[in-house]
């Protein structure tokens, strides 16, 4: 059995190497923006497609039994594009998709349903330090706020942004961490995307600890169609079941 696993998600990464322990052999596939992204195990291939059409002819001429879009929650372009070319070439699609973010009690939160919506509601929320934890794709829609912004990104945008403060840095990140950049910045707000799972998400333990509110970009719905699960583990047994049922 072949699987196409696409995505550079640590769910990706742990998937791969499950399903390679049951001997499920996995190509898995990476967008390549990130550099020194950290690899999952077996065969790996780095760049996009060229769209459905080129997704549904990499699966013509590389056939595999089944399509696993563990991308990110974001990647709303490649998971459509998988659903199109799926559907196309009749290969099974499952989408591995961590739950989202949910508020407790004490948190402040506020929801926008893009960069620019966050970008306009800052102004309503009547504060003047800002962190951008959103990666570096959408930070142009802050650049003209005016309001003092502290943007933390994996890699560098280019271009180098000159009008918010730039951290470099890949999670994840400690709650102390995470007090510390709040404190020593004096944040008063902040903005994040609804990516879920725990390896960033000691920064919205920090922003309750503080009484800081956030600002949180919805993420994109996924397309109607494909099976759904939220765990690797749920994950492991799809592939297992409609492997077995394919070859029954």
């Amino acid at each position: 059995m072949k699987v196409l696993l696409l995505g550079g998600t640590g769910e990706a990464r742990t998937l791969a190497g499950l399903l390679t322990a049951e001997g499920i052999e996995v190509v898995s596939s990476l967008a390549g923006r990130t550099t020194d992204a950290r690899l999952p195990v077996g065969e790996v291939r780095t760049g996009g497609f060229g769209g459905a059409d080129g997704l549904a002819a990499w699966l013509r001429d590389h056939p595999v039994d089944l399509v696993v879009d563990a991308t990110h929650p974001f990647a709303a372009t490649m998971t459509a594009h998988a659903v199109a070319a799926t559907r196309e070439t009749g290969v099974p699609l499952l989408v591995l998709r961590r739950p989202g973010w949910t508020p407790g009690p004490d948190d402040n939160w506020h929801w926008a349903d893009s960069a620019t919506a966050a970008a306009d509601l800052l102004r309503d929320l009547r504060t003047s330090r800002v962190f951008l934890t959103i990666g570096r794709q959408g930070l142009d829609a802050f650049a003209t706020t005016g309001l003092w912004t502290l943007a933390r990104c994996v890699d560098p945008p280019e271009p180098r942004p000159t009008w918010c403060t730039l951290i470099l840095a890949r999670g994840p990140f400690t709650l102390t961490d995470e007090l510390a950049i709040l404190r020593e910045h004096r944040i008063d707000v902040l903005v994040t995307k609804d990516s879920g799972g725990p390896a960033t998400a000691a920064k919205l333990t920090a922003a309750r600890r503080l009484a800081i509110p956030v600002l949180v970009i919805r993420r994109p719905s996924l397309p109607i169609g494909p099976e759904v699960v939220e765990t690797v583990r749920d994950a492991v047994q799809w592939v297992i079941r409609t492997n077995h049922s394919s070859s029954s």
